[in-house]
């Protein structure tokens, strides 16, 4: 089910069809530096990671994690949308691309997209966390009109966790 486009994108809800490109994405080198490792070891692996992540989202809260495709092609590039995290008390802003179609504008499309969608469905406030040493994102959030608020460090043995932050 689509949920938005912007120029050239399109997101739309995960299927468990998309598990062979999620089992890639968690799998890159960058998800695995910024985002961590979720564990996803085969195909299956991403199937479940879809069950409990995106499809569950979307079941409790009516938005999640979108699939970013570029709207010419159809082509997936990566992920985007909103996440209600255990850890955080506000809804987070996520997106992860795949490395070729990073540098192109794409991520902060996507967010501006899912920032679009969080106003539409009446959020007040909206989050983001990143690694400090994630320049590229930072940028992003930056530019899609999120602020640094602090340094956090959301579980306890986790790394400390820059938290940026949007209110209406």
């Amino acid at each position: 089910m689509r949920v938005l486009e912007t120029d050239r994108l399109v997101l739309r809800h995960l299927t468990l069809d998309d598990a062979q490109f999620m089992f890639r994405l968690v799998n890159e080198p960058s998800w695995l530096r910024f985002i961590g490792d979720r564990g996803v070891r085969s195909v299956d692996d991403a199937r479940e990671y879809l069950r409990k992540g995106a499809l569950a989202s979307y079941a409790q809260h009516g938005f999640g994690l979108y699939m970013t495709e570029r709207k010419d092609t159809a082509q997936p590039i990566g992920i985007c949308g909103l996440v209600k995290r255990d850890t955080l008390p506000d809804v987070d802003v996520g997106f992860a691309l795949l490395p070729e179609f990073a540098g192109n504008g794409y991520a902060q499309e996507a967010a501006a997209g899912a920032m679009a969608h969080a106003r539409q469905i009446g959020l007040k406030r909206v989050v983001a966390i990143t690694k400090p040493d994630n320049h590229g994102s930072i940028r992003v959030l930056e530019k899609i009109g999120l602020c640094f608020e602090r340094l956090i460090r959301p579980v306890a043995d986790g790394d400390e966790l820059a938290l940026y932050a949007w209110n209406a």
